[in-house]
Order: C-alpha cells, then sequence, then structure tokens
C-alpha cells in the first residue's frame, strides 16, 4: 500500500498530487490556460517558467491538504516522457531533488500510463484486460490493458490527436482556446445534422480501411472550407458547425472503440484524457456500448485533463511492484506506450531527447 507524491508538468498543466495505492489523498493543479490563450496555444518557453514558479508551492500545498509530512511518503514521482521536453524536465528535477534528499525511491512516470489510471482512482477494483480510448489533445489511442506496465497500441491517429481538431476547428471559428469545451457548448445549442462532414479513414494497401485507426485533419480541411463557404452569409451558424463537427468526431472515436473492444473480447472501455469530458462522447459512447453489454468507464471531469493524481496512481502501483527508476532517468519527447518499463531499468535508462 505505497503512498506516493507525483509532479506532472508535461505541458501546461502544473500538478503535484498523493495518493495511497489508489485512494487520493491531496490533488492540486496550477492552470496555464490564461497565460496561453493570447497565443492561442501552448507556447513551451512559457510552459517551463510557470512550472518553475509554481511548483514549490504546489508541493506544500498538496502535503498539507493530505495532513502528511515526509516521513509518510514512500516514492516520489514525475513525469518523464512523452511531453515538451522543457516543462517535463521541471518536474523530473524537483522530483529527483526530493528524492534525493528525503532518501525515497524514484519513479519516471509514462504520461499515457498515467491517463490509463485516472479511471482506477474512482474504479478502484479495476482489473486489466480493458481497452482504453485515450483521446486528448496529443493523443488519439486505443490501447489494450495486459497489466501495469504492459500494453498494446491496437488504434492510434495517423494525424492529427482529436483534442487538436477541437483547438483548431475552434480557431476557425474564432472561439479562443482551449477548443474543446467551447465548442462541446455550443454543440448542446446546434443541429448536429447541419452539415455532412467526412469522417476520415485510413486505407489499407489490401484494400478497404483500418478498422481501429483514425484521421481527422482532413475533417478539419472540411470544416474550413464550410467556413469559407459560408462566409459571405451574414452570420456564420457557429453552434451548427460545432455540432457537426463534434458529432463527427464522437462517431469515429465511437465506431472504431466498439468494434475494438469486441474483437479483442474486451467488455470494459476505460476512456481517458481532456477529450473524455466531452458531453457529446460521453452520451454517445455510453449508449453504443449498452446492446453490446461492454461497460464504459469515464474519470471525473477533474481526473479527464493533465493532473498528478493519475501519474501518482501509477507510481503507487509500480511501487508496489517492486519498480523504481535510475536517478540518471531524462525526460522524452516522445516514448511509445509499450516502452514504459525501460523507465524502470537501471541498465538502459531514457536519456534526454528531443
Amino acid at each position: 500500500m505505497a503512498t506516493v507524491l507525483a509532479i506532472e508538468t508535461s505541458c501546461d498543466e502544473t500538478g503535484v498530487a498523493i495518493v495511497k495505492n489508489r485512494k487520493v489523498c491531496s490533488n492540486v493543479v496550477a492552470s496555464q490556460i490564461a497565460v496561453h490563450q493570447p497565443y492561442g496555444g501552448v507556447v513551451p518557453e512559457i510552459a517551463s517558467r510557470q512550472h518553475l514558479e509554481a511548483i514549490n508551492i504546489l508541493i506544500d500545498q498538496a502535503l498539507d491538504q493530505a495532513h502528511l509530512t515526509w516521513t509518510d511518503i514512500d516514492g516520489i514521482a514525475a513525469t518523464c516522457a512523452p511531453g515538451l521536453v522543457g516543462a517535463l524536465l521541471i518536474g523530473i528535477t524537483a522530483a529527483k531533488t526530493l528524492a534525493i534528499v528525503h532518501q525515497k525511491p524514484f519513479l519516471g512516470v509514462h504520461h499515457l500510463e498515467g491517463h490509463i489510471y485516472a479511471t482506477y482512482l474512482t474504479q478502484t477494483d479495476l482489473q486489466p484486460p480493458f481497452l482504453c480510448l485515450l483521446v486528448s489533445g496529443g493523443h488519439t489511442s486505443l490501447i489494450r490493458v495486459l497489466d501495469c506496465g504492459k500494453y498494446e497500441t491496437l488504434g492510434q491517429t495517423r494525424d492529427d490527436a482529436a483534442g487538436e481538431a477541437f483547438d483548431k476547428v475552434a480557431r476557425l471559428l474564432n472561439l479562443g482556446y482551449p477548443g474543446g469545451p467551447i465548442i462541446d457548448k455550443l454543440a448542446k445549442d446546434g443541429n448536429s445534422q447541419a452539415f455532412p462532414l467526412p469522417e476520415g479513414k485510413i486505407s489499407l494497401a489490401e484494400g478497404g480501411y483500418h478498422p481501429y485507426d483514425s484521421s481527422f485533419s482532413g475533417l478539419k480541411t472540411a470544416v474550413l472550407r464550410l467556413v469559407q463557404k459560408l462566409e459571405p452569409s451574414p452570420e456564420l451558424p457557429v453552434n451548427d458547425i460545432a455540432a457537426s463537427f463534434q458529432q463527427t468526431v464522437v462517431n469515429s472515436l465511437t465506431k472504431r472503440a466498439i468494434a475494438c473492444a469486441l474483437d479483442y473480447g474486451l467488455k470494459t472501455i476505460a476512456v481517458g484524457g481532456g477529450v473524455a469530458a466531452n458531453s457529446g462522447l460521453r452520451q454517445h459512447l455510453q449508449e453504443a456500448a449498452s446492446p453490446h453489454n461492454i461497460q464504459v468507464l469515464f474519470p471525473p471531469l477533474k481526473f479527464c485533463t493533465d493532473n498528478a493524481a493519475m501519474i501518482a496512481c501509477a507510481a503507487c502501483d509500480h511501487l508496489n511492484r517492486g519498480h523504481s527508476s535510475s536517478l540518471t532517468l531524462g525526460a522524452a519527447s516522445r516514448l511509445k506506450i509499450e516502452e514504459v518499463m525501460q523507465l524502470y531499468s537501471h541498465q538502459s535508462p531514457v536519456t534526454s531527447h528531443q
């Protein structure tokens, strides 16, 4: 029953949390949305500086909220891959320093494994195997979860991630950043059948289409052309465009997730990542899964976006199994989910690279 303090700084949210096994003792997040809004997206250098300014304060807050001291902590973790290297290094350096000072094991955690573990925070009895639909600003994947540290990617996007597509379409419609929550809100007052939009498909060399891989770049372009076509009119039907776009994304994700779960005999789909907060996806996937007796699990909204509680939860499981990381472990901008166990190998640590 390990108790872990974890730090999450992979992108534009600074998070610190303490988790005991699968129970959240504290979870604090400092958002950078307001800082990056004027630029319409995340500026890596600014993100790193914001992490540096916030991290010590959040560490103290996490301990205070949990009513714990360093003697109660069994391990210290940080997200080390994938993500913005400069931002990751802030969290990793802080975690390593704390591990040395307080003589605790250090664990580097894969960000996507964290999103998988977000479901465990409320579904504490959940056990593999199950399918994870991971949908965020940087990733859209269908991952078969076999055990702690054992994963198989069955489907993924070939271009834009789902969350990235939301941000780009919001920019086309002058809605601001981040685009996902804004489009979700407007879509509720729009007609999702107003504008037929193409669902991206990945062709196979032998004919037909890949059953689980997705594509959202063409959809984004189709929305651009639609906007250009409609712009001469006095008022752009933004709600209808938002609803039509969102429904197309939701249909694509749902179709592939259900097909994948059925083909692999998996009776549970756990959804993770920022797009898991989308109300359209939550409703549509639940409705589509029900006739097949597939259980669909969504984390609470606070655990959909980047947070340290999910990182700590994953670290607890690894620490309980005797896993720890070398203090020479670096940050990696990219690392496949199948390579998670490299993070706990002292012989072949991941080193910093772009």
